[in-house]
């Protein structure tokens, strides 16, 4: 159910807020809306790692003091 709300906003924000609602192809109301949701939304879902992300764990071992030549090593390896 939808309810009307008013609020009062710096009128510059508001013609950024609708430029960039423009751009985007979505409404004032409804970018508002999302962003209200995302401030009020509990984040109780554990977040995804993409396949790489998940392969790229543990490639350094950042307890070494020289991690940036091990890395180096690693690219090095990798593509040659």
């Amino acid at each position: 159910m939808n309810t009307k709300l008013t609020l009062n906003i710096d009128q510059d924000v508001i013609e950024e807020a609708k430029f960039y609602a423009k751009s985007n192809s979505v409404s004032l109301s409804k970018l508002i809306e999302n962003y209200l949701l995302s401030l009020t939304k509990k984040n109780t879902e554990k977040t995804k790692v993409s396949p790489l992300v998940e392969s790229l764990t543990g490639v350094i071992s950042l307890e070494s003091e020289d991690y940036k030549k091990e890395y180096s090593d690693y690219l090095s390896k990798k593509y040659s």
